[in-house]
């Protein structure tokens, strides 16, 4: 299956990836909905706390589990992050569209990057607009505020909210232009984001997911492994094509037959 996989990623010109909570798992960032993620970790549920009308009733409850179980600043970009990088540098990488709000894809350097539901890097003061860094979330106590007095809030998508509409409207148009599109690490059962690669009508779409998605039956190639591992074992493969290609090269240009 890898093998597979890397020859449709050296046929492909047009690469779009689709990325859920999986694909972050490998850098110490739990997903939502395993009972060793953030669904098993507290009282209530993610979608109550993380949700508009918690965050504005309850804001100081609200803050306390944004803290505890949203901030990772220790997390760094994975295999995964690191072959997308790669990718987008060889101009075969259109976009990445993902549902994560960590920012392991920018901070790997990709640039072509739609946060579905924002990034936890990114936070605002809601009354003035100052700019303001993780950090300052972590460091203060109870609900965070700006000098102005304003509150300091995430720059992220509250269930109960809509989501940005110029970032989803470059997603999908990414997804629609692809000639692969490469799902991976989500279960595709947070809408409206999961429908986005309906739009998709390219030749290869490839699923990676431990468990099994809606998508596998339309899929090209599915893969029930982890994201991570199987990403690392495709750059690895590919890492030792390149070397063979670049050794073959070498002994051409010294007559070594």
């Amino acid at each position: 299956m890898i093998e597979q996989f890397r020859n449709i990623i050296q046929q492909s010109r047009r690469i779009v990836f689709f990325g859920g909570a999986g694909v972050s798992t490998a850098s110490g960032i739990p997903d939502f909905r395993s009972a060793d993620g953030l669904a098993g970790m507290a009282e209530l549920s993610p979608e109550i706390v993380l949700s508009k009308s918690f965050f504005y009733l309850q804001p100081e409850a609200f803050y306390d589990y944004y803290r505890k179980y949203m901030l990772y600043p220790e997390a760094r970009p994975n295999a995964v992050h690191r072959f997308l990088y790669e990718l987008e540098q060889a101009d075969r990488l259109r976009g990445i569209v993902t549902q994560n709000v960590d920012g392991l894809h920018k901070m790997a350097g990709n640039i072509r990057v739609y946060e579905l539901h924002g990034n936890v890097h990114e936070n605002y003061c809601m009354d003035c607009n100052a700019s303001y860094p993780m950090s300052f979330i972590l460091q203060s106590e109870g609900i965070p505020r700006c000098p102005c007095g304003g509150v300091v809030r995430p720059n992220i998508v509250l269930y109960g909210e809509p989501l940005p509409k110029y970032v989803c409207i470059g997603a999908r148009r990414e997804i629609t232009n692809a000639d692969t599109l490469i799902v991976a690490g989500t279960s595709l059962a947070v809408e409206p984001a999961a429908s986005f690669i309906n739009d998709f009508g390219g030749k290869h779409l490839i699923v990676i997911n431990r468990e099994e998605t809606n998508a596998d039956s339309q899929a090209t190639l599915v893969i029930h492994d982890d994201v991570e591992r199987v990403f690392a074992a495709l750059m690895k493969g590919m890492e030792g094509n390149q070397n063979e290609e670049e050794r073959a090269k070498g002994e051409k240009g010294t007559g070594v037959e």
